[in-house]
């Protein structure tokens, strides 16, 4: 797929799992819980171990899926990425030169932006989809003043995106979501798979709704 292509797929499945973890042996057992759910589209961040290796054999495991990386804060993290596969970039920052990277090889890029200024540099400088970032800690009425004289731009809203409030994200025009989908025991602050397993499919079914 082209990067047109694969950015139509994404703004149709409207969500995109995060996954970030501590240890790279979790990442097989997560990014086959969370495909198995529903999600097409997934990002493995650059700070989880192994992460260049776990999207190489995500791409060769589920052909069918979207996978790419996420927290490309730099233009050395999304080449490394992009040659180990990567779909599809995602930055928590405005950096125009992973913008242009990403332009180079083809590859769909959500970059992060908060600020009018940073969304309008996002956008100008050609970002396939503005990921509003940190989302939840600037709250709806932020967005939606955001969004009222830069409603020309499409959003993703991305941090503090829970099923409770997916909803009311969508209602205030956002084009989709991402969310965190590793889920950690309170207790043991161990990876809990079933609960990973049920967000999935709470925001899976959450997506479709709206």
């Amino acid at each position: 797929m082209n990067r047109k292509e694969i950015v139509a797929r994404i703004k149709n499945e409207k969500i995109v799992a995060i996954l970030r973890t501590k240890s790279q042996n979790d990442v097989p057992q997560l990014v086959k819980i969370v495909l198995e759910t529903g999600v097409d589209v997934l990002e493995i961040t650059s700070n989880t171990p192994g992460y260049l290796e776990e999207i190489t054999n995500a791409r060769a495991l589920y052909p069918n899926k979207i996978i790419g990386v996420g927290t490309a804060i730099n233009v050395k993290i999304a080449e490394q990425a992009i040659a180990a596969g990567a779909q599809f970039l995602v930055t928590p920052n405005t950096n125009v030169d992973v913008v242009a990277l990403s332009h180079k090889y083809d590859v769909p890029i959500l970059m992060g932006a908060m600020t009018p200024s940073e969304v309008c540099v996002a956008s100008e400088n050609g970002a396939d989809v503005v990921k509003l970032f940190p989302a939840g800690a600037m709250g709806l009425q932020y967005f939606k003043a955001l969004k009222a004289p830069l409603d020309h731009i499409e959003y993703f809203a991305v941090g503090g995106i829970n099923p409770n409030n997916v909803g009311d994200w969508f209602k205030a025009g956002a084009s989709g979501i991402g969310y965190g989908c590793v889920v950690n025991d309170a207790k043991t602050g161990k990876i809990d798979f079933e609960a990973s397993k049920k967000l999935s499919e709470d925001f899976v079914n959450q997506a479709k709704s709206n």
